[in-house]
């Protein structure tokens, strides 16, 4: 068993807040994952803690977001009454307004600043936070269910202590809000591997989009297609984010784990499983960095708790039984779940699809090879 010193950030706040019921974004995750960590053993394990949170301070929220864009997000979230305001994304199906919404991105951001605070400043070797990950908030607007970029506001606080950060996300959407907020950066090199943009939410991220001034470069984008499988997934993460994040060395790696590239989730295209998750798990703590991991994406629940406790595992160097605790199959099943299995089979999607995917991964790894692992290798 490893040795590593390991942080589980964890608020029981954390299911106090609703989207809605009809909306695809369901906090009750967060809980699903830590029963199935706990019904593991996963939650006293040697070296490991359960750290709560507070709301992030409103200094730090400043250091990313709009002044006008926080006061209004305050000022909806202080009212029972339905209100919308499109400039700030807010009140929209994707971002809905509700009773104490800032309240709840705060503390989501929150946790977030308390797992990296405690990698930079009590020597936890990894912290987790579930309840992270919302990379599509951007500065002055709400965007695919985020209000607050936590992974901003965090690094942001890293970089102002000198540290130098890579972001990675592996999440089936491009990060494109932790993008904008190092575009123009060579402290932060961000990295994000997601279902292209051609046809899928939020419509960025292609592989052109490597920075601007003192960033240019430092920007990696890897758009794959849909039906890209594991063999491709981790291809992509082999061939272009192992080998950047070994040669930029960076003093702390900040990534976000959604569970929405499964092939099983309801709203992506992309058709990985636990067999590459796992693997890019392994590989991440292999690297021995410093490790901030944020929850993200995934909307089929079994698919995250099931993720998000394979990752928890792989961080602290346990190997699980692929059957699921007989205690969690039984509560599962009562909510109409009939998963027995943590673990999947390595998939192959079907030859016609995974040639155009391959086709497509290989010109991006090439395109990369031109424009940005020059700059990078050379350092």
């Amino acid at each position: 068993m490893s040795t590593a010193r390991t942080a589980l950030i964890f608020s029981p706040l954390f299911g106090d807040y609703s989207y809605g019921d009809d909306h695809p974004f369901k906090l009750q995750r967060y809980h699903a994952a830590r029963d199935l960590m706990e019904a593991y053993g996963l939650l006293k394990l040697p070296g490991m803690e359960i750290r709560d949170c507070r709301p992030v301070d409103e200094e730090l929220v400043l250091s990313f977001h709009d002044p006008a864009y926080i006061a209004r997000l305050k000022e909806f979230s202080a009212s029972s009454e339905p209100r919308a305001d499109f400039r700030f994304g807010l009140g929209d199906a994707d971002c809905p307004v509700f009773q104490g919404l800032y309240d709840c991105a705060a503390l989501g951001a929150g946790a977030t600043f308390e797992a990296a605070r405690l990698v930079e400043e009590e020597g936890f070797d990894i912290a987790f936070n579930l309840a992270g990950g919302w990379h599509h908030a951007h500065r002055a607007k709400a965007s695919g269910f985020s209000y607050l970029n936590d992974a901003v506001l965090a690094i942001n606080w890293l970089v102002g202590r000198g540290r130098r950060v890579v972001y990675l996300d592996i999440d089936a959407h491009h990060g494109d809000g932790v993008q904008e907020g190092f575009y123009d950066s060579d402290r932060v090199l961000t990295i994000s591997l997601h279902e292209s943009g051609i046809y899928f939410f939020p419509g960025s991220g292609f592989e052109d989009e490597i920075g601007e001034g003192a960033g240019k470069g430092y920007s990696v984008n890897v758009p794959l297609l849909a039906h890209t499988d594991d063999a491709l997934y981790m291809k992509a993460f082999d061939e272009v984010a192992y080998p950047l994040i070994a040669a930029y060395d960076p003093d702390i790696i900040v990534t976000q784990i959604g569970a929405d590239t499964f092939r099983t989730d309801p709203l992506t295209r992309l058709e990985i499983t636990t067999h590459s998750y796992s693997y890019i798990m392994r590989k991440l703590k292999a690297l021995r960095i410093p490790w901030v991991a944020l929850g993200g994406g995934g909307y089929d629940l079994l698919n995250t708790a099931r993720a998000w406790t394979i990752a928890w595992a792989e961080m602290n160097g346990v190997r699980l039984d692929p059957r699921l605790p007989d205690a969690f199959v039984r509560k599962i099943r009562q909510l109409g779940y009939p998963h027995r299995s943590l673990l999947d089979a390595m998939h192959w999607s079907e030859e016609y699809e995974r040639n155009l995917a391959l086709v497509a991964v290989e010109k991006s790894i090439a395109r990369l090879r031109e424009t940005v692992f020059p700059g990078i290798l050379a350092l």
